[in-house]
């Protein structure tokens, strides 16, 4: 496969190639979405601190409970605290998140009426939750553009060259400034599913990526076609956030 050297790559280069392997990532995944299990803001942000650590599966095999007995931000911050544990337990690190549940939930009752907030400057105020559990939340609960950046989008954009750095929130101002605002949200599941699928932390599969010819770090997986389609995964993907 012919290879573009993208060392010397100006800025409006770096834009138009990040903008068209959005595009290819939008091809690829015309279903990408948000893979836990909500129906309303509050449930996404208690579903949300739960996925920290875990895998997405694990949360919606635990949530219809919790969603089932506490309905209000005034429920959860109001329930016995063993009861939440014993519930969440399976997720891991479950002391920890029920203090962030817990805490979130007086918050929200405390300072904004019980209700979820819609700005991020109001949502990272709360226990628990920082600009990636924010920017889910917007995104998936109020149609407000975020980018998130996980373990996933993390990996893929450095890899992708679309950012050197390893702070998240400057990699999410990196991101922003090539991908219009308004394709935030999906093309943070896009880069996910990516990530889950076919670029994996170990041992990606170059070989069988859509986006070879655009990336400048195709080789670091093996190049050969059949090894690498082996290492592509398909169906519901278990994997850590």
């Amino acid at each position: 496969m012919a290879r573009r050297d993208f060392e010397n790559e100006t800025q409006t280069a770096l834009v138009r190639r990040a903008r068209k392997m959005n595009k290819v990532l939008t091809e690829l995944y015309p279903d990408a979405h948000c893979e836990l299990d909500f129906t309303n803001p509050l449930e996404l942000l208690v579903a949300t601190i739960l996925s920290a650590q875990c895998t997405d599966k694990r949360v919606n095999m635990v949530t219809p409970t919790l969603f089932g007995k506490y309905k209000s931000a005034a429920d959860y911050a109001a329930a016995d605290r063993a009861e939440v544990e014993s519930i969440i337990a399976s997720t891991g690190f479950f002391r920890a998140k029920t203090n962030s549940i817990l805490g979130m939930a007086q918050a929200l009752c405390d300072r904004f009426g019980g209700e979820v907030p819609g700005k991020l400057k109001d949502l990272v105020t709360l226990p628990g939750v920082g600009r990636k559990t924010a920017n889910v939340v917007l995104g998936n609960a109020f149609d407000v553009p975020g980018i998130t950046v996980d373990t996933h989008v993390m990996r893929l954009t450095n890899r992708f060259g679309w950012t050197q750095s390893d702070d998240a929130v400057k990699v999410e101002q990196e991101i922003g400034a090539l991908i219009p605002r308004k394709e935030w949200t999906l093309l943070s599941h896009r880069v996910i599913w990516h990530g889950r699928r076919v670029c994996h932390a170990r041992k990606p599969a170059c070989g069988a990526c859509a986006l070879a010819s655009l990336c400048p770090s195709y080789g670091i997986g093996p190049t050969d076609e059949a090894i690498a389609q082996k290492l592509v995964k398909t169906g519901p993907i278990e994997a850590l956030p």
